[in-house]
């Protein structure tokens, strides 16, 4: 069994691919401007939790993309059956190739995927997409604290090496051309109830089915890792939204 499909078995059909709630969207949402019926593009959108919460907050036109078509199938559901087939759709693509034209979105939203391509990259390479004066808001992993015990700064050099403090992704951001507008770090609800409390529970289950396969055991070790890592070292680091505006 490939490690990519015992991954995925550990994630379907849960409600999020990252730490969040709706409460969080919200907030992250009331810190933007004043806009009519804007068009959003939810970059990296999962299951799409984000993507329906900002179809409800804008009344605007949203687009989800994600790479993984059995996560766009499932927000496809859910899109009918609220009837918003009119104002949201799917896209499948990858956020480092995207095909859109330029100037076409008022706001994206990367909650929780920005990583993927990494914070600097993510906001030098999606910029074309933004009107003029768009924004793009982002919650990207970050280190609360400047002094992290070797084994958890061991786990995100290995994980994330782009991982940085609050005050750098907010130089960064300065330097790829965007303003900061808006601030706040996930409490840790957030990463609990939004994230590795139902990973942890699909955990225990696979554990069973594969006791007998190392490798599908190994791959259930490292989510493990990362859930026990945060256990110990949640006063370390965090995600933070950032909010920002196109210069």
């Amino acid at each position: 069994m490939e490690a990519l499909e015992v991954f995925f078995e550990i994630h379907t059909d849960l409600e999020r691919e990252s730490p969040g709630l709706d409460r969080y969207t919200r907030q992250a949402f009331r810190m933007l401007p004043a806009m009519a019926r804007p068009a959003i593009l939810d970059i990296g959108c999962g299951p799409g939790a984000a993507t329906m919460e900002l179809a409800r907050l804008s009344g605007g036109d949203v687009t989800g993309l994600d790479f993984h078509q059995p996560y766009l199938d499932r927000l496809n559901v859910k899109i009918e059956e609220a009837g918003l087939t009119g104002r949201v759709r799917t896209v499948h693509g990858s956020m480092s190739e995207m095909a859109f034209s330029e100037e076409s979105f008022d706001v994206l939203w990367a909650e929780g995927s920005i990583y993927i391509i990494g914070f600097e990259n993510g906001l030098r390479g999606w910029a074309r997409f933004l009107k003029p004066r768009g924004c793009l808001v982002a919650s990207e992993v970050a280190w609360l604290r400047p002094d992290p015990p070797q084994e958890v700064r061991e786990f995100w050099k290995a994980s994330y090496p782009g991982i940085r403090q609050i005050p750098e992704n907010i130089e960064q951001a300065a330097a790829c051309g965007y303003r900061l507008i808006g601030l706040f770090t996930l409490p840790e609800d957030a990463w609990w109830a939004g994230y590795y409390g139902p990973v942890e529970k699909r955990l225990e289950g696979l554990r069973r089915k594969y006791r007998d396969n190392p490798e599908a055991l190994a791959v259930l070790d490292e989510e493990r890792k990362e859930i026990d890592m945060y256990r110990r070292y949640s006063q370390w680091y965090g995600s933070a939204f950032f909010v920002l505006q196109k210069e």
